[in-house]
């Protein structure tokens, strides 16, 4: 069983018990909207997102789960849709409580799953995107050394009003020249 481990947290296998927690504890943040609002969804969801990510994983994605030291899961981290041919994906991540976020637990992630990805299992370019309101989200990967690329402008709707996506990548290379410096 994978256990990556950080300062702060630690990365591991999220079991059907830790995809009921974190379907139980999302936290929809009204004051700062970074993404859609999605209602109606029971806890047997929890249950097919946990077969969904049993069925690709290590295939299409390595979805884990992030932990506090005390073990409690807070959060999930991705690699998604990896190409394995052309050796790259896309970077989810997301920490369910409001009280945890803004608190580095994300950073953190990313940094442990980066090195995980470009070290252990060979991937040359890692992409992400958020929406243009979720700062938090922005920062903790300029932190870890994504390069914001570009900007779908206008791309998303809700909350009465269009939204711009911001587009990040970060490269193999860029990455180990980053962390040599250090």
């Amino acid at each position: 069983m994978i256990n990556l481990v950080g300062n702060h947290i630690y990365l591991a296998a999220l079991e059907k018990v830790h995809c009921g927690q974190l379907w139980n504890d999302i936290e929809y943040d009204f004051t700062n909207l970074t993404e859609p609002l999605i209602i109606g969804h029971s806890i047997d969801k929890a249950d097919d997102w946990f077969l969904d990510i049993q069925n690709n994983q290590g295939k299409t994605h390595i979805r884990l789960g992030i932990f506090l030291k005390s073990n409690k899961v807070m959060g999930d981290i991705a690699l998604q849709d990896i190409n394995w041919r052309n050796r790259s994906c896309t970077l989810g991540f997301g920490i369910a409580k409001l009280d945890n976020r803004s608190k580095g637990y994300g950073t953190e992630a990313i940094g442990i799953i980066l090195d995980y990805a470009f070290t252990n299992i060979g991937l040359e370019r890692i992409s992400a995107n958020t929406l243009e309101q979720n700062i938090g989200a922005q920062k903790a990967l300029c932190v870890n050394g994504f390069i914001l690329e570009g900007k779908e402008r206008q791309s998303e709707y809700f909350a009465g009003k269009r939204w711009d996506r911001y587009n990040y990548s970060i490269l193999r290379d860029e990455y180990f020249e980053k962390h040599m410096k250090k």
